[in-house]
């Protein structure tokens, strides 16, 4: 095992190869280790999420490193059957790389059996392992910019299905027509790592064949609808009662909270408030839990009207914000306080002057019914609340009993701008050696402009010069961490953000460090950064104090 730095609550395992990973995974899943939060598994490493204040790195690798490897992974007995259409765009290319017909190319594609290995890249996406050996084949070159949703790919001695569609570089043999994710089935994915899947020639099916085997993965009824017609009886009349209604979104507004952790078995990354610490005290502010879903805005334009009483509280960027009751007056009111409503005023956000985002968060919570477990949008996944829209209704629930509005508070010291550089730690790792020295020098020496390609993702940087790679070679996909600097073939850096992939075939050259992450969620398009390493990269090792 080799044991690689990631930030200061996360390390990645790397190992020989797929069957020494998946050893160490069912291991850690037997025994599980006490502080991991959660375990992110790939190709060849595996991504360790630990809570820093229950653990530490040194005891983690200790730990890691004593596990036995030697036992084998026991098979699931959950068999999927996939029917595919063999009609792919490159099943041709594919036949021509190996020497075979393209017939031969089904024939071994549908005669192994594979394994759910991990899952990653989007929600419901299977890294599926163990097929006819001979089925190995390089991404594409040139990866496309749409695969349609059922796509199954080859990628070396990967297949796979695209849940959704999406750009990819797989080489794509066929397609089918059941759906790997959909959030009205229990579980939303269909495969799930340890599961067999055999692919079966849907040529071969008759017609009450093709349909018996895709209805076996229709979804089961909707438990609940989004909004307050899922709520429960008194809390969808109190709903139906208060409200706000939405006269401007300005660029996006979305509901965000704390986050739908524990999800990665999915390819569910957590999502969640760029800025949580502006949620949270946004709550305090007007009485509810700290994690309690609140409207996260970029810039200005958010214009919402009380239908009845409400108490409303906007905290994060510094922004302007005025009120205009129905008889035409207005008046200016300040951020990081609770403010009253009135039937038929209208709180109105403004353009922050430092900062980008502002967190507005009702008295007693919006009226929504969590999606695994939290109302977050996750705008990459398509998972959560869709961006609010003008003229949306948002249902406000009553306030707990005992509930207490908060003093007014003190925003965020130093909120980033486009006039000062702004400095983030960053922890050097995993695959800095990947980098030649000069361009692990040039992380920290040179700015990095944001562009106006970032959003929810990530940060998309742009320097003066490129980072350069002295590994030039593919690598595996790995376990991707908030705040991970990801370098594609362009040498200009990506800042990944809450709605970020769960894993990556791009190397990380560092991880913005956690206290530093909040500060990042509210950095403006055009602001300039700079990186400070915290310490040197190294690779840890069982031995270390």
């Amino acid at each position: 095992m080799r044991f690689l730095p990631v930030s200061t609550n996360a390390l990645l395992v790397e190992l020989a190869d797929l069957e020494q990973t998946l050893a160490l995974l069912a291991s850690l899943q037997r025994d599980p280790l006490h502080g991991v939060a959660e375990l992110v598994p790939a190709a060849r490493t595996i991504l360790v999420h630990y809570r820093s204040w229950a653990t530490n790195a040194a005891a983690l690798v200790r730990a890691i490193a004593a596990r036995n490897l030697s036992q084998r992974v026991e098979r699931s007995r959950t068999l999927i059957e996939i029917p595919v259409r063999y009609d792919g765009d490159d099943l041709a290319e594919v036949a021509q790389r190996l020497g075979i017909t393209t017939d031969e190319v089904v024939r071994r594609h549908t005669g192994s059996e594979y394994t759910v290995a991990f899952t990653g890249f989007a929600p419901g996406f299977a890294y599926l392992s163990g097929g006819h050996p001979s089925l190995d084949v390089p991404r594409r070159r040139t990866p496309r910019t749409r695969i349609p949703a059922g796509a199954v790919g080859l990628a070396g001695t990967f297949s796979g299905v695209y849940p959704k569609a999406s750009p990819g570089g797989w080489q794509i043999i066929g397609t089918t027509p059941v759906a790997m994710w959909d959030l009205e089935r229990e579980p939303p994915a269909l495969l799930r790592p340890g599961y067999r899947v055999r692919f079966v020639d849907i040529a071969t099916l008759d017609d009450a064949a093709q349909s018996r085997m895709t209805s076996l993965h229709d979804p089961a009824p909707a438990s609940g609808a989004q909004g307050p017609e899922g709520l429960q009886g008194s809390q969808r009349e109190s709903a139906r009662a208060a409200a706000l209604k939405v006269k401007g979104t300005g660029l996006q507004t979305v509901f965000q909270d704390l986050g739908r952790h524990g999800q990665a078995g999915q390819g569910v990354s957590a999502s969640g408030a760029l800025d949580q610490t502006a949620l949270r005290m946004a709550n305090r502010l007007v009485g509810n839990r700290s994690d309690v879903a609140a409207l996260e805005t970029v810039g200005g334009g958010l214009r919402l009207q009380s239908r009845g009483e409400t108490v409303l509280a906007v905290t994060g960027a510094d922004a302007p914000l005025t009120v205009r009751a129905a008889d035409g007056r207005q008046w200016g009111v300040s951020t990081h306080q609770a403010v009253a409503l009135a039937d038929g005023d209208t709180l109105s956000v403004g353009q922050p002057v430092a900062g980008a985002r502002c967190y507005v968060a009702v008295r007693g919570g919006f009226a929504m019914v969590p999606v695994l477990g939290s109302c977050a949008t996750d705008t990459l996944a398509g998972i959560g609340p869709a961006p609010l829209a003008v003229g949306d209704r948002l249902g406000v629930l009553p306030a707990p009993p005992g509930a207490v509005v908060g003093m007014p508070e003190e925003p965020a010291a130093d909120l980033p701008t486009v006039e000062q550089d702004v400095v983030l730690d960053v922890v050097l790792g995993p695959r800095t050696d990947w980098f030649t020295p000069e361009s692990v020098a040039r992380l920290a020496a040179q700015r990095w402009q944001v562009t106006p390609q970032s959003n929810r993702v990530g940060l998309r940087l742009a320097g003066e010069v490129p980072l350069e790679r002295a590994v030039t070679g593919e690598l595996p996909s790995e376990g991707t961490a908030l705040g991970a600097l990801q370098v594609p073939p362009s040498g200009q850096p990506i800042l990944f953000l809450a709605d970020h992939p769960l894993t990556g075939g791009y190397p990380v050259i560092g991880a913005v460090a956690p206290h530093h992450l909040d500060r990042a969620g509210q950095i403006p398009v055009g602001a300039w950064l700079r990186f400070n390493p915290i310490g040197p990269f190294e690779a840890l090792h069982p031995s270390a104090d």
